[in-house]
């Protein structure tokens, strides 16, 4: 909770016997404390640094970037109280969060890339309120309409409360087994689609993705998990399927639900070039996002594509019998996750293919300094 200062100002009034004149004894104030350095939007805040704004100083609970110190929002910042002298004077609030109490409907500012649970509510950039239907890490309420909802702010004197932090704040580059420097150094020409921060952003989805066995365990199989994306998309450069001859027979007329979203299109997209309506089906009933009807998410949020791969990292079996997940955790090996993959590679398939997976998982584990682990390389 915030630590309240006050500075105390009294006046002891002695009345001289006689009708000699009052005098006032002025006790100085307490002073405030010194202002950190001024909030700066573009600066990423991790866990324990602080910043001033609006004349109190403000200390990050975990990753953020560009939300404004306040205590709303996502609930990133704890008010350290108010501040004077020490730094830089830092802006006013900006005019659009007035203060609570007023008579005047109060949420805070939406800004990209915070995190926001179900039921939280924001302002948007053109004035309106939005409530978020879903849990989402800060999508854009005008373009994301699955994820946020039309709000009516009827006013009123109360301010109301702020939405509690998320249950899965935004982890910092200490808490991936995989640093965004090791990261930029395995993919310097990747696509933008396919950026560090979406994918710690997709890693609650599965959280013992990478999370399981020793250091080592988990830093091969995420090595594992990279060099297979990185076939799949030619390096991390197609969010797409290049074949465009071939879209429209991902659609199978089968199943209940149909091809909502047109006939053309669950072709291949993401990290793991997810394809087929039932795919796309299954891994959003299982992400929470209807991708069966806006399939397009897994090539235009990072996110939700990187959630789609590590969704058939840790649930798809192929011919192989078990998952990715589990061959890289039981010490079957590399060689088993491309069986579960793509195992048409294997047994002589596509001998050149297959050994371009294994090339760069050899790669990966060396920047990570880690050893191939245990089990076979190949199929």
């Amino acid at each position: 909770m915030s630590k309240k200062r006050f500075a105390i100002v009294a006046a002891t009034a002695l009345a001289a016997i006689g009708g000699a004149a009052a005098i006032i004894v002025p006790i100085a104030a307490a002073s405030a404390a010194d202002c950190a350095t001024t909030y700066s939007s573009s600066k990423v805040y991790t866990g324990g640094m602080s910043a001033s704004y609006g004349g109190h100083n403000w200390n990050a609970k975990w990753w953020t970037q560009g939300e404004t110190p306040s205590k709303g929002g996502s609930g990133v910042w704890d008010d350290k109280g108010s501040c004077g002298g020490g730094g830089t004077t830092p802006p006013p609030p900006p005019p659009n969060n007035p203060p609570p109490g007023g008579g005047t409907c109060y949420y805070p500012d939406w800004h990209a890339g915070t995190s926001y649970a179900a039921g939280a509510i924001v302002k948007y950039t053109n004035g309106k309120y939005y409530k978020a239907s879903h849990e989402n890490p800060g999508y854009d309420p005008i373009i994301s309409t699955w994820f946020w909802d039309p709000y009516t702010c009827s006013g009123g004197g109360n301010t109301p409360a702020p939405p509690p932090p998320p249950n899965n704040p935004p982890p910092g580059n200490g808490s991936f087994i995989v640093s965004e420097a090791q990261f930029n150094q395995m993919f310097p020409s990747r696509n933008a689609l396919y950026n560090y921060q979406g994918l710690v952003n997709a890693l609650s989805a599965y959280p013992s993705f990478g999370k399981t066995g020793t250091a080592d365990t988990q830093k091969q199989e995420v090595a594992a998990f990279l060099a297979n994306i990185d076939h799949e998309t030619g390096g991390m450069i197609y969010t797409e399927e290049l074949n465009t001859a071939v879209w429209g027979t991902y659609c199978d007329r089968s199943q209940s639900y149909g091809c909502p979203a047109g006939q053309t299109a669950y072709h291949g997209r993401g990290p793991m070039q997810l394809s087929w309506n039932f795919n796309y089906k299954a891994a959003g009933d299982a992400l929470n996002v209807d991708l069966l009807n806006h399939p397009d998410l897994v090539k235009t949020d990072s996110a939700i594509a990187w959630k789609t791969g590590i969704w058939y990292w840790m649930t798809g079996t192929g011919s192989a019998g078990m998952t990715s997940h589990s061959a890289m955790t039981n010490g079957s090996g590399f060689g088993t996750t491309i069986r579960a993959i793509n195992g048409i590679e294997c047994n002589g398939g596509h001998p050149d293919q297959m050994q371009s997976r294994v090339n760069k998982y050899k790669a990966l584990v060396q920047i990570l300094g880690t050893s191939t682990g245990p089990g076979t390389l190949t199929c």
